[in-house]
């Protein structure tokens, strides 16, 4: 290890135990090999009425040359909050380069939330806006899933009279949920051709208040121009660091074309780590493969295997 590495590694060590003697119960390792840490951040000891988890992992160039990477977890935080809170914490970083950061970066989250403890914004109501689900009502919460099989679920489809390039909105179907820890994924997919259409099915699923509401919409399409010949793609994270770009990624890897897939995350307030891009990418791979845009595993293998007995009978022609 050089010697840089080993000074970084030192101020590591020394700010998580700084930081876990600070804040006690509210310090959790999530992962020591990954450097993986989360802390729970409230805006009073007493009663808090804004909380906010912020998972932290330490890339061994920092503090010197790397910043940490964060994900900031809150079922009430989302669009504009968000934004001006991460550029708060990226712009901490900036004025103090090569510094540790993560006692700053809990203040100023813990600053934000007395502020808003303290002003005219309503409580968070987490009835309605988290993502935790009780066993009694889990089935109450998620949209309604039926097998391809059966009768799958469409939205109604109808033309907007607004609409001056008169598309219809295309069918949409909700994939089966997948729950771990609390937290609850659930993919929704639809046929698009056009960017137009992104838009509308976009607008008709944030009508859903339980897609509203959840903590992350992640969404990537792919549209082929027949004419130009290429793809017109793109992707939002929605919060969710980088999970855009995966999803999107995935869709590249099955070349799936003309089709717009959207997961939904609520948040159960337990940290999950690089598994909640499992789930994203295992929903969305899920719903692809019940709609056919893609063949499912086993069905890949035996186009496979018989891939390979035609190359090999050929071969043995050839012998001959």
């Amino acid at each position: 290890m050089a010697a840089g590495e080993t000074e970084a590694a030192q101020q590591q060590i020394d700010e998580i135990e700084a930081l876990s003697s600070i804040y006690g119960e509210d310090w959790c390792v999530v992962d020591e090999d990954e450097k993986i840490y989360c802390i729970k951040i409230n805006d009073c000891v007493d009663q808090p009425k804004w909380t906010l988890c912020l998972q932290v992992i330490l890339p061994p160039g920092y503090p010197a040359s790397e910043p940490p990477i964060y994900q900031l977890n809150a079922p009430w935080l989302r669009g504009q909050d968000y934004v001006e809170l991460a550029n708060s914490l990226e712009e901490i970083y900036v004025q103090n380069l090569g510094e540790s950061i993560l006692y700053l970066w809990v203040e100023k989250i813990r600053e934000v939330l007395i502020e808003k403890a303290q002003s005219s914004d309503p409580e968070p109501n987490i009835k309605k806006t988290s993502e935790e689900v009780d066993e009694d009502d889990g089935d109450d919460f998620l949209l309604d899933y039926q097998p391809i099989q059966e009768d799958p679920i469409k939205i109604v489809n109808y033309i907007a009279s607004e609409s001056q390039e008169d598309e219809e909105l295309p069918s949409i179907h909700h994939g089966n949920p997948i729950t771990d820890r609390r937290s609850t994924f659930q993919a929704h997919l639809a046929p698009v051709v056009t960017p137009r259409q992104v838009k509308r099915v976009l607008e008709k699923l944030y009508e859903n208040k339980k897609i509203a509401s959840a903590t992350h919409n992640i969404y990537a399409y792919r549209i082929y121009c027949e004419d130009k010949q290429t793809f017109l793609q793109d992707c939002e994270d929605d919060g969710e660091t980088a999970a855009g770009g995966r999803l999107l990624h995935l869709m590249q890897i099955l070349n799936v074309h003309n089709v717009l897939v959207v997961v939904s995350r609520w948040y159960g307030g337990i940290l999950l780590g690089p598994d909640r891009f499992k789930h994203i990418n295992n929903c969305a791979r899920n719903i692809l493969v019940e709609y056919n845009y893609v063949h499912s595993v086993e069905e890949s293998s035996k186009q496979a295997g018989k891939s390979n007995k035609i190359r090999k009978d050929n071969k043995k022609r050839t012998e001959h």
